[in-house]
C-alpha cells in the first residue's frame, strides 16, 4: 500500500484528520488518486489509513488510526455505528441524516433518510469511486425501497469531481410526504435542494415557535416553510414567508395546505424586501433569517459578515419593540464571534438594545468532533429587542 509522509508541526499532530498538500513531507508507493494509503509521521511511525486525492488541497483524509480497507464488511460496520449514535441521542431514524461525513468515520459521505428513500452524496474522489459498495451497505443495513444520488453539490469541484443525480437503487418515488417535528412536508427528493429538506436546523423550528404566539411573524430565506409552518402552528397572528426561489415559496404554500396553517408567501431578493419594509414602516413581533452560506472560504468572510450585518440591521429596524430575531449561519468560515460581531454592528447601527434569549446548533444528527471543527457549522441565536436604557 502506498503512503505519505508528513511534516513536523502539521494540524494531524494535534489531532486533526486532514492533510494538506503543504504537509506532505513526500509520496512513497505511488499511491493512484481515490486509493487508500498509509500515513506515516516523520520518524516513520503509522498513523493509520486514508483516502487520498493529490487533486484536492486536502491530499489526503484520515478514516482510521490503524491499517484499514473500504471493503464491505467496513462499510457496514461504519453504517450500523452510525445508526446506533442515532438510537442512542432519540432521533427520529426514519427522516434523520444516517451520515455525516468525517464525523460518522466516511469523509465526504452523506446519507439522509426520508422514510423509505435515502439520499445519498459523495464529494470525495475516493467514496465516488465505490459508490456501488455504499449501495450494497445500505442496503444490507438498512433495505431502502429507492435510494437516489443527489452529486449536484459544489463541494465535489474542489475534489475534481462533476456533477451527476441518478437513481442507485429502486425507482423515483416523485413527491413524497414526510412528517418532522410534528409538522407534514412535501419534498421532490431527486429535485429538491441539496438532499431534500435542511435536517439540520429542524430543531430550532419548535424552540423559535416559542416566540410565536399571537405574533406577527416574518420568515424570511424560507426555503421550504419550516419555521414559518411551526410558527404558525404555534398560534402566530400572521405568518410571511419570503424566499428568491419560486420552488421554495410554492413549497411552502404547499406544505401550509397540507398542515391547514394559513402563511403568506413573497418570492422575492431578501435585501430588497427588507428594505421595501422598512420603507413602508411595517413591524414584526419575531423576525427570523436563515439565509444559505454567504461564504464558503476564508476569502469572502469580510464580504458575508458585511451582508450579515445588512440583514440584520434590516431586520432590527422593523422589529417591534419586546420582539424577538431568530438569526442563523451555516457557513463554518463565519465564526460564532464574527456572526454574532455582525449583530452586534447592526444593533449598535440602528440605536438598539437586544438581548440574547436563546442559542441554536446543529441537530444531533449532524455529530460535532471536537478535533475536527469543521464538522460545527450551523450557529443560530435569538434576541429580544428591549427598550432603550
Amino acid at each position: 500500500m502506498g503512503g505519505i509522509v508528513i511534516k513536523p508541526r502539521s494540524r494531524i499532530f494535534q489531532g486533526h484528520d486532514w492533510i494538506y498538500a503543504s504537509e506532505v513531507k513526500k509520496t512513497f508507493g505511488e499511491p493512484e488518486p481515490g486509493e487508500v494509503i498509509t500515513l506515516k509521521d516523520f520518524k516513520d511511525r503509522p498513523m493509520g489509513a486514508a483516502i487520498y486525492n493529490p487533486q484536492s488541497q486536502i491530499i489526503a483524509r484520515r478514516f482510521s488510526h490503524r491499517a484499514q480497507k473500504l471493503d464491505h464488511e467496513f462499510l457496514v460496520r461504519r453504517l450500523e455505528r452510525a445508526l446506533k449514535v442515532r438510537q442512542e441521542r432519540g432521533l427520529d431514524e426514519r427522516v434523520c441524516r444516517l451520515v455525516w461525513s468525517e464525523s460518522d468515520g466516511l469523509p465526504g459521505v452523506i446519507l439522509d433518510r426520508f422514510e423509505d428513500v435515502f439520499v445519498l452524496q459523495t464529494t470525495t474522489l475516493a467514496f465516488d469511486l465505490r459508490k456501488d459498495l455504499l449501495v450494497a451497505a445500505i442496503r444490507e443495513v438498512f433495505a431502502p425501497e429507492t435510494i437516489i444520488l443527489r452529486n449536484d453539490t459544489p463541494m465535489r469541484t474542489a475534489e475534481g469531481l462533476e456533477s451527476e443525480t441518478a437513481i442507485l437503487h429502486g425507482s423515483d418515488p416523485g413527491p413524497i410526504s414526510v412528517n418532522l417535528q410534528g409538522l407534514k412536508f412535501e419534498i421532490d427528493l431527486a429535485n429538491a435542494q441539496k438532499t431534500g429538506l435542511y435536517l439540520d436546523i429542524t430543531n430550532a423550528y419548535p424552540a423559535v415557535a416559542r416566540y410565536a404566539k399571537d405574533a406577527r411573524v416574518l420568515d424570511m430565506f424560507c426555503n421550504q416553510g419550516g419555521f414559518g409552518l411551526a410558527c404558525a402552528q404555534a398560534g402566530a397572528k400572521s405568518v410571511t414567508a419570503v424566499d428568491i426561489s419560486e420552488k421554495a415559496t410554492a413549497a411552502t404554500a404547499r406544505n401550509a395546505e397540507l398542515n391547514g396553517l394559513t402563511i403568506e408567501t413573497e418570492t422575492g431578493n431578501a435585501f430588497d424586501n427588507l428594505r421595501h419594509r422598512e420603507k413602508r414602516e411595517e413591524k414584526y413581533d419575531l423576525i427570523i433569517l436563515d439565509p444559505p452560506s454567504f461564504t464558503r472560504n476564508k476569502k469572502t468572510v469580510n464580504s458575508a459578515m458585511k451582508g450579515y450585518k445588512e440583514i440584520h440591521l434590516r431586520a432590527l429596524r422593523l422589529l417591534e419593540k419586546g420582539g424577538h430575531l431568530a438569526t442563523f449561519c451555516c457557513s463554518h468560515h463565519a465564526t460564532r464571534e464574527l456572526f454574532l460581531d455582525s449583530v452586534r454592528a447592526a444593533a449598535n447601527d440602528a440605536k438598539k438594545t437586544i438581548r440574547l434569549v436563546e442559542t441554536h446548533s446543529q441537530r444531533a444528527d449532524h455529530p460535532i468532533l471536537a478535533h475536527l471543527p469543521e464538522t460545527e457549522y450551523l450557529k443560530g441565536f435569538t434576541f429580544e429587542l428591549m427598550a432603550s436604557f
